[in-house]
């Protein structure tokens, strides 16, 4: 109901109260920073049970009194055995878990001192809603903890794209700079041909040595040309501007 099933360890235990006896949890529940906070629900029952079993008022409200007497001696032996100190990274109390809000109501009336014994002993009785709210408190924790984690993780990626973004402008540039020296490499090469080569070689024609009736094609010219990239994110600082040639350096001539 709290949304903390993915934080929370729960464990089946013996119940035992005896201050020989090692006290154990019933549930562990995990909170940001590697914190534990940890849960007893092993506060005897039966006299309360018995109260509500009973055919006269006067046995009703004695086991009443010992169902009280029972949850406070049950405050004490957690307090006693220092319960939160046995685990790392826990707050300085333990939570008593009482499995219904008529377990925790009846034994207050027989002894309201029971919510200042817990103070004093670092032991926070909880009934189920009081239990949800504080899961509920936990969880909000752990989202808190999520949104920060995810930010950072965002943070850590736009820094990547970003790099990743500079580099991919980088080639595109290096590549568009080769294509225009291919293209103004072609267009020398085309007016060569024109104006040096073919030259001579209709002069073959006009003696009659040409080897072929087939007239020899002009290559024409690429007028097409690279698109410039505008966009500022594109748009590299003079210390990063590639080399036209590539890595290596350009051929003379």
């Amino acid at each position: 109901m709290a949304g903390m099933l993915d934080h929370c360890d729960f464990y089946e235990q013996q119940t035992t109260t005896t201050e020989d006896a090692q006290l154990r949890p019933d549930l562990l529940i995990r909170m940001p920073g590697n914190r534990t906070i940890v849960v007893d629900a092993k506060a005897p029952l039966e006299a309360y049970l018995e109260a509500i079993e009973a055919d006269d008022e006067a046995t009703r409200t004695q086991k009443l009194k010992d169902h009280a007497r029972q949850v406070r001696s049950h405050i004490t032996a957690l307090g006693r055995k220092s319960y939160f100190e046995q685990f790392d990274q826990t707050p300085d109390f333990v939570v008593l878990f009482l499995p219904g809000e008529s377990f925790y109501s009846a034994a207050l009336q027989q002894d309201p001192s029971l919510i200042e014994v817990g103070v004093n002993e670092k032991v926070l009785i909880a009934a189920p809603t009081s239990l949800i709210a504080l899961l509920r408190a936990a969880a909000y924790g752990w989202r808190q903890e999520q949104l920060a984690e995810n930010a950072q993780q965002i943070s850590e990626l736009g820094r990547e794209l970003h790099k990743r973004l500079a580099d991919v402008a980088k080639h595109i540039i290096k590549l568009g700079k080769a294509l225009g020296a291919a293209t103004a490499a072609y267009n020398r090469a085309a007016a060569s041909l024109e104006s040096r080569v073919l030259v001579s070689a209709r002069k073959f024609e006009e003696l009659g040595a040409a080897a072929t009736n087939k007239e020899i094609e002009q290559p024409p010219p690429v007028e097409v040309s690279t698109r410039l990239l505008q966009a500022p994110e594109l748009v590299l600082p003079d210390d990063m501007q590639p080399d036209a040639c590539g890595d290596d350096d350009c051929a003379s001539g």
